[in-house]
């Protein structure tokens, strides 16, 4: 069995890796810390969790994590850069959910993030948790930088195009939509019931903190730098990301048989028909990117459709994914999950 530990349980990720990994034949869950909530058993607060889950949440200097054989980081950015170094040298992995390890480029980092590294000399060992690049890397690796939500989706999109060298790197557009629960379970305006119900914005269209998240992947992808426009939009949804992306192609591609082939071995990428509409609903819970395609009047843009759910494919559901190849379990362990309907 793998022993995990879980820093930071409750909040949205940490709740959904809960769930996931209580259900994991592999899997031992043996320590869930939070500072605020210690001593409140987990049923308490997730009842969901209830005759699943039978562990009380405890003090992070309290918790001996050294004893896990991994430990997840369901916390906010900073955290894990904290904490890493004391795991891995005691010989624990760790899967960071937050972006303390994504960015290769500290200065980048520290840009986009407004703190110091902490410890910048591990993100070169760090394997970028996209499985369906990266997953050599993740096999061996004892750090792991889960992505996040909008690089997932927006990364599983363009990747075959730009493989391929099919599309025109300096002009690619990404247009997303998140669901409220992208933002974290914290208490602020912008996202009560009231501010964010029958409403739909973008957020951040001159700088998003992804971005170069995601123009990092698709230049590795391409081979060279990218030109990407991204504007990301909150949706009065929980749970739920749609990406419509757009990229110039400069010759009659096959786009769908070169998704299919691309992810025909994928477990967790669906290529829908050509023509589809994928929806959000069609992945509510689930460890799966629903993707397809669009030709507009057969013109030189082809507009790819791609759905997940954030807190699934887009969070947890990919670090427990990381996980089971890290620890050579089968890569769909504890993640046949069907999605949600109605």
């Amino acid at each position: 069995m793998i022993k995990v530990g879980i820093v930071g349980g409750t909040g949205y990720t940490g709740v959904e890796l809960l769930r996931l990994l209580a259900a994991h034949p592999g899997v031992q869950l043996v320590a869930i810390t939070s500072r605020k909530e210690a001593g409140m058993r987990v049923a308490d607060m997730f009842p969901n969790l209830r005759g699943h889950v039978d562990l009380a949440f405890c003090d992070p200097q309290q918790a001996d994590l050294t004893q896990c054989d991994v430990v997840f980081f369901a916390t906010p950015s900073g955290v894990a850069m904290q904490q890493a170094r004391e795991l891995l040298d005691a010989g624990v992995r760790v899967i960071d959910l937050a972006a303390d390890f994504r960015i290769r480029d500290v200065a980048v980092w520290q840009k986009w993030y407004g703190m110091e590294h902490a410890c910048p000399d591990l993100i070169e060992q760090a394997a970028y948790g996209l499985p369906e690049v990266y997953r050599d890397q993740i096999r061996t690796a004892r750090l792991v930088a889960n992505p996040g939500c909008y690089p997932t989706v927006v990364q599983l999109g363009f990747l075959p195009l730009l493989k391929a060298g099919l599309a025109d790197t300096d002009y690619l557009i990404a247009d997303a939509k998140s669901g409220v629960s992208g933002a974290g379970r914290k208490a602020e305006l912008p996202f009560l019931f009231a501010e964010a119900a029958d409403n739909f914005k973008a957020y951040g269209a001159s700088g998003h903190r992804h971005l170069p998240e995601i123009v990092q992947g698709l230049s590795e992808f391409a081979g060279r730098s990218v030109g990407l426009t991204f504007v990301p939009h909150l949706t009065p949804l929980i749970r739920g990301m749609h990406a419509t992306l757009y990229a110039r192609v400069a010759e009659d591609v096959d786009v769908q048989a070169l998704y299919e082939a691309h992810y025909a071995d994928e477990p967790f990428v669906d290529v829908l028909p050509a023509g589809s509409h994928p929806e959000t609903r069609s992945v509510r819970g689930a460890n799966t990117c629903r993707i397809t395609w669009h030709r507009p009047q057969r013109g030189d843009t082809v507009v790819i459709l791609a759905v997940i759910d954030n807190l699934v494919k887009g969070a947890a559901g990919q670090a427990v994914q990381n996980m089971n190849i890290m620890f050579s379990e089968p890569e769909t362990a504890g993640l046949n999950l069907i999605g949600l309907l109605p």
